[in-house]
């Protein structure tokens, strides 16, 4: 029926899409905003995730005002000097409006729907992570908002990988193979120029 708004298909979930770097492969330029096959690399990975949800989150430590015109909500590190993605999704996890959030790299500019929605059919009350060749990728990764206390305290307590971070949680594994391209991180000034396909 016309006029009545479709639900997202990811309809109970937050989506996060770090973007506050450092970029120290990129020459220190903002990952997000740096070119390929015509458009910045956070614009493709937008273009996927901007009609799976209406609580879409980006962080980022730099130029906020381009970001905040691809977000529903802007967060930043409360801290100085870039402590890296975990105190990100931290942040993030304290504003999703939903159960879950999905969290995403704002460098991995082939990632498809096929594969969020293969994460999101997984959601639970443990994170999913993907993994590839035996190696956890936690910035692929799906958390419920029920475990900020437990990450926020593991903060605390030093811990600053979220890979670790998340292993004590007892993820389930999403499986990869090695050779899947959607989760290569076009992180260094030399890959891209990699073709699309």
């Amino acid at each position: 029926m016309s006029g009545i708004p479709h639900p997202s298909p990811l309809a109970d979930c937050s989506i996060l899409l770090l973007a506050g770097g450092r970029g120290q492969r990129m020459g220190g330029r903002d990952k997000g905003w740096v070119n390929w096959q015509g458009r910045a690399l956070i614009e493709h990975v937008h273009a996927v995730v901007r009609p799976l949800t209406d609580d879409l989150i980006i962080s980022c430590n730099r130029n906020q005002a381009r970001y905040a015109a691809l977000a529903d909500q802007l967060i930043s590190d409360p801290v100085a000097d870039f402590p890296g993605p975990l105190i990100g999704i931290i942040e993030a996890l304290r504003v999703a409006r939903h159960p879950w959030l999905l969290v995403l790299p704002c460098d991995a500019p082939l990632v498809d729907r096929e594969l969020l929605q293969q994460l999101h059919g997984q959601a639970g009350a443990r994170p999913v992570m993907l993994r590839r060749d035996g190696y956890w990728e936690p910035l692929f990764s799906l958390i419920p908002t029920t475990l900020l206390p437990a990450l926020q305290a593991q903060w605390q307590a030093g811990q600053r990988s979220p890979q670790r971070a998340l292993l004590e949680h007892q993820p389930l594994a999403l499986e990869c193979p090695a050779d899947d391209r959607r989760l290569s991180n076009f992180n260094e000034l030399a890959m891209l120029t990699q073709p699309s396909s």
